[in-house]
C-alpha cells in the first residue's frame, strides 16, 4: 500500500469514526418517533381493533396524519415488533439514499472508488434533514427515490412507467403532488395522467381497505392543520412557518404568498425546460413543495438534495458547499425558545430563505460537455434529414424531461441547448405537539 493509499484509508477511518460518533447519539435524541406514530396506529389499527386517526402515542397528542394509503403500505408493521420495524425502516432508508444518490450522480461516484464513496457517505449523514429523517424513522427519502426514478425512466425514453412513482408517493403524501403539475407543466400529458390515475387507485384501494379511516381523513383531517403541529414550531421551515412567527394568522396573506411562489416556480421551471435542463426543474420543484407546504419539518429538506446536485453540476462547488454546511450545523434550534425580534426572524428562519434563494437563484441550463443533448440540436454541419428523423426526434423528446436529474453533480451533462424540439415535459412529521415540552425528542435544541 502507498503513502498515499495509507493517508486516504487512515483519513477516511478517522471521518468515519468521527461521523459515527456524532450521529450515534441522533436516534436517542429522537428516538424513532415517527416510526413508533406509524407502527403504533397501525397495530391499534390491526390487533386493537381501534381507529386509525384515533391512536396517539402513550404520553403525547401525536398521532397518524398521513392519508390511508401511507397505513395500508405500512400494514406488515403490523407483524413485527418495534425493533424490527426500526431495523426495516433503516435499511429500506439506506437503499433509497443509495439509489437517489446513484441517481443524482448518474453513479460518478464510482470514478472516486472506495475512498470517494466514504467521504461522500459521510457527507450525507451530517446533513441535517437526512439525519432527522433516519433518526425519526421518516419516509421522506424513498419519496425522493420514487419521483428520481421517474425522472430517469423520462430520460431514458421509458416513458411508458414514468409516472407511477410520483403518482405512489403522493398517495403515501400530499406533498410530492407538485410533481404532477410539473409534468403538466412540462407538457409531459401522459405521464402526468399516469401518475393521477396511480394515485386515484391508490386512494380507491385504501378506501376498500379502510373506508371509515378514509372518510375521516378525507372529510375531517385532512383539514384540521392542529393534528400535524404548531404552525409556528421552529422546525416548520415553510412560508406559513415564517408568518406563524410573526404572529401573522390572515390566511389570505398565506395565499397571496404561495400563489407569488408559484407562479416564479412556473416561470423558472419553463426556462428551465426551454434551456433543455430537466435536472433543474425537477430540483426547483422540490424546492416549491418544501415552500408551499403548510408545515415543513426539517427533515421535509431532503428535498433539496436535488439543487445541490445541480449547482455542482452548473460548476458552483462553494456556494453547494457553503449551504450545505448551513444545513448541516442545526442552527434554527438556536431560536427553539424564542423567535421573535430580528434576529429571529433571520435566523429562526434560516433553511426557509436557503430554500426560497435556490428557487429564485438556482443555475438553470447550464450542462457540462460529455453527453449528447437529450433534446434536438440542429447545428451547422447537420447531414441531411434521413428517414429515421422524425423516429429520431421523437425517441429525443422523450427524454427531456428529467435526463438532468440523472447528470447532476457528475459533470457528465451535453452542452447548453438552444431550444428544444417539444415542450418538456399530513402532511409533516406526526401530530399536533402538546402544550408541555416537545415529544418528539428528549433535546428541545435537537427536536425536529
Amino acid at each position: 500500500m502507498s503513502g498515499t493509499d495509507r493517508g486516504r484509508l487512515l483519513l477516511a477511518l478517522a471521518l468515519t469514526a468521527a461521523v459515527a460518533a456524532f450521529t450515534a447519539t441522533v436516534p436517542l435524541l429522537r428516538d424513532w418517533f415517527d416510526l413508533r406514530v406509524y407502527h403504533g396506529a397501525v397495530d391499534s389499527w390491526v390487533h386493537g381493533g381501534g381507529r386509525l386517526y384515533d391512536y396517539r402515542v402513550p404520553g403525547t397528542g401525536y398521532g397518524f396524519t398521513y392519508p390511508p394509503f401511507a397505513a395500508v403500505c405500512m400494514l406488515p408493521m403490523a407483524l413485527v415488533g418495534l425493533r424490527t420495524a426500526v431495523v426495516l425502516a433503516l435499511l429500506l432508508n439506506l437503499a433509497a439514499l443509495a439509489l437517489v444518490a446513484h441517481l443524482l450522480t448518474d453513479g460518478a461516484w464510482r470514478r472516486y472508488g472506495w475512498y470517494g464513496a466514504v467521504l461522500g457517505a459521510c457527507l450525507l449523514t451530517l446533513f441535517e434533514p437526512l439525519r432527522d429523517t433516519f433518526s425519526f424513522g421518516q419516509v421522506n427519502v424513498l419519496l425522493l427515490a420514487l419521483v428520481l426514478v421517474d425522472a430517469r425512466l423520462l430520460s431514458t425514453g421509458r416513458s411508458r412507467w414514468a409516472g407511477v412513482g410520483i403518482g405512489l408517493a403522493a398517495a403515501v403524501k400530499l406533498t410530492p403532488a407538485v410533481f404532477i403539475g410539473l409534468l403538466l407543466l412540462t407538457g409531459e400529458r401522459r405521464a402526468a395522467a399516469r401518475a393521477t390515475a396511480v394515485t386515484a387507485a391508490a386512494t380507491a384501494l385504501a378506501l376498500l381497505v379502510a373506508p371509515g379511516a378514509s372518510r375521516f381523513y378525507w372529510t375531517e383531517a385532512l383539514w384540521d392543520t392542529s393534528r400535524v403541529g404548531r404552525l409556528d414550531y421552529v422546525s416548520n421551515q415553510s412560508l406559513q412557518g415564517i408568518l406563524a412567527r410573526l404572529g401573522v394568522q390572515d390566511r389570505a396573506v398565506w395565499a397571496g404568498a404561495v400563489l407569488l411562489v408559484l407562479a416564479v416556480w412556473a416561470v423558472r421551471v419553463r426556462r428551465a425546460t426551454a434551456a433543455g435542463d430537466p435536472a433543474a426543474a425537477f430540483a426547483l420543484t422540490g424546492l416549491v413543495a418544501c415552500l408551499v407546504s403548510p408545515i415543513t419539518w426539517v427533515h421535509h429538506l431532503v428535498w433539496l438534495l436535488p439543487s445541490f446536485a445541480v449547482l455542482l453540476r452548473a460548476g458552483h462547488p462553494r456556494t453547494a458547499g457553503a449551504l450545505y454546511a448551513v444545513l448541516c450545523t442545526s442552527v434554527v434550534w438556536l431560536w427553539f425558545d424564542d423567535a421573535s425580534g430580528v434576529g429571529g426572524f433571520l435566523g429562526g428562519n434560516t433553511y426557509t430563505w436557503i430554500t426560497l434563494g435556490l428557487l429564485l437563484w438556482l443555475p438553470a441550463g447550464h450542462r457540462s460537455s460529455g453527453r449528447r443533448p437529450l433534446a434536438r440540436v440542429t447545428t451547422a454541419t447537420s447531414s441531411a434529414p434521413s428517414a429515421a428523423a422524425p423516429e429520431t426526434a421523437a425517441v429525443s423528446a422523450h427524454r427531456v424531461l428529467a435526463g438532468g436529474a440523472a447528470d447532476a453533480a457528475t459533470g457528465r451533462g451535453s452542452g447548453r441547448t438552444r431550444g428544444v424540439g417539444r415542450r418538456a415535459s399530513s402532511e409533516p412529521t406526526g401530530s399536533t405537539r402538546p402544550a408541555a415540552s416537545n415529544p418528539q425528542s428528549s433535546s428541545s435544541r435537537a427536536s425536529s
